[in-house]
């Protein structure tokens, strides 16, 4: 059981000591979490310490930055400082704190004091609950009302700093529009089948002749009624069918011996209206790919370029974000949108997937059978460096991203032909040279010119310390060597003496 409790409040932070421990045997019981909501009880359990209020909103705004992303601030430390008592060597002082992540930074900030948070400990779990409940009568001073404008007040700052600082920048309108996208290309070809059986009824044989759905509406919508078809219209007819006149005459010829049958004027208005919102829809549609282009040459330009716009904002969107996907290892990039195929392969020991998301790419299409895998694995590592350049460069270029492109290339003529691909090194470190042409280099400014010729004095005096010491050195080892030839001069010489007298003797 903690000793002291710590409470984050929207006005401060308050500091409660624990008079009368809990029973942790009896702790579920209805009785004792009814305990909990009297404050006659509650009361008798907790006694404040200290409180210390904030002093104004931006430090309040601060504060509970840092208490989200589980760090000590400065504030917090000197104030646990100032109110905890010392541990000794027997006993160690024990706090309870609410948040798992913020328990860990205090611990490493105090290590004398034991942190316990609601995932560890129950009975911390409901002291701390009763503290928030009744925080208003236990904090002296406060009028009633005072926390809870505090707290709106917080709440409404806090959110606005959130969205107003996004680390994604414009992630999050990528994301949107490849998920409009998608869906409307869902509801494009839903819709455009409706109209071709909706209006075959009238005209059966136009959809031989206009294939593609969106021309089919377009065609359906010039048309109408195809009594009302004539050569005079054959010209605007062909404009619709991309200038081929013979298409047009064709059309014009196949409503004349049409065998559909006649509709009424109000079931010919309702089938021009749908056919109406459908091409209206595929305009959005161009549209919004234009919009989501030019987003992805700003947001993520390198990966745009290297495997497409709508490719890079489907990775984008599946991670999260460009900075969650700029986390990911090469490995999780390759399989990215596969995770299903994935658990399953593992889940009956199967053949794991070699793709994801990236098979969208024409790369893998342009691979033979056998170097699917391959080439995947090195788009993904490509993609990988692609995203972690746009997520932490300030300027957007393209640069990188085409030197990529051109690396997969070669790597896919290499498969093919067996030409040696561009070395990695290489191929990158002429991107950034062509970076570092484009950029305009400032010329030295007078302070750091000045500052140069101050440091070399320094470097002189450094150099000139530094030849003293091998100097030195030097002198020393010549030393040590003539001492060393000495000794073995002497001890030439008394060998030979005593050789001499044993001669003699």
């Amino acid at each position: 059981m903690a000793d002291y409790l710590l409470f984050e409040a929207p006005m401060g932070y308050s500091l409660f000591k624990t008079v009368h421990q809990a029973d942790t045997v009896g702790n579920r019981l209805k009785e004792v979490q009814e305990s909990v909501l009297d404050l006659a009880k509650f009361g008798k359990m907790v006694e404040l310490v200290s409180f210390l209020p904030f002093e104004n909103n931006k430090q309040a705004l601060s504060e509970i930055n840092d208490i989200s992303e589980g760090v000590a601030s400065q504030t917090l430390i000197s104030f646990l400082e100032l109110n905890l008592p010392k541990a000794g060597k027997k006993k160690k002082v024990s706090l309870g704190v609410y948040d798992r992540v913020l328990a860990t930074s205090i611990k490493a900030a105090f290590p004398s004091v034991e942190c316990e948070t609601g995932d560890t400990s129950e009975v911390v779990q409901d002291m701390l609950r009763g503290i928030r409940l009744h925080s208003t009568k236990l904090l002296k001073g406060l009028r009633e009302g005072d926390l809870d404008t505090a707290q709106l007040g917080l709440g409404h700052a806090y959110s606005r700093a959130k969205v107003k600082f996004s680390v994604q920048r414009d992630d999050n309108h990528i994301i949107q529009a490849i998920a409009i996208l998608d869906q409307l290309d869902k509801a494009i070809n839903t819709f455009s089948m409706r109209v071709r059986e909706w209006y075959s009824w009238h005209f059966p044989e136009l959809i031989k002749i206009v294939s593609e759905n969106h021309r089919y509406a377009q065609v359906a919508l010039f048309v109408q009624d195809k009594k009302t078809l004539t050569d005079n219209r054959l010209h605007d007819l062909a404009a619709l069918v991309e200038d081929d006149e013979g298409v047009a005459r064709t059309i014009i010829e196949a409503a004349k011996h049409s065998m559909g049958q006649d509709i009424s004027e109000t079931d010919m208005e309702n089938v021009i209206s749908f056919a109406k919102r459908v091409v209206s829809l595929h305009n959005y549609r161009k549209s919004l790919h234009s919009y989501l282009v030019s987003k992805m040459s700003v947001v993520a330009p390198n990966l745009a370029a290297l495997i497409g716009e709508v490719v890079g904002a489907r990775l984008i969107s599946h991670a999260g974000s460009l900075t969650n996907l700029s986390k990911y290892p090469a490995s999780t990039v390759q399989i990215l949108g596969a995770e299903k195929a994935l658990f399953r392969a593992l889940k009956t020991k199967g053949n794991t997937p070699k793709y994801g998301l990236l098979y969208h790419s024409s790369f893998i299409g342009r691979a033979g059978p056998k170097n699917k895998g391959r080439i995947s694995r090195f788009l993904a590592n490509k993609c990988s460096i692609a995203s972690r350049i746009d997520n932490f460069s300030e300027i957007p270029s393209t640069k990188f991203g085409e030197a990529l492109k051109k690396q997969v290339e070669e790597r896919l003529e290499f498969y093919a032909s067996g030409a040696p691909p561009t070395k990695n090194e290489i191929a990158m470190k002429s991107a950034m040279d062509s970076i570092l042409a484009d950029m305009e280099v400032d010329e030295p400014e007078d302070s750091d010119i000045e500052m140069a010729d101050e440091e070399k004095p320094k470097k002189a005096k450094k150099e000139k310390e530094s030849k003293d010491k091998e100097n030195k050195k030097d002198k020393k080892d010549k030393k040590d060597k003539k001492s060393k030839e000495e000794k073995k001069k002497r001890k030439r010489d008394s060998e030979v003496g005593s050789s001499k007298k044993k001669s003699k003797a």
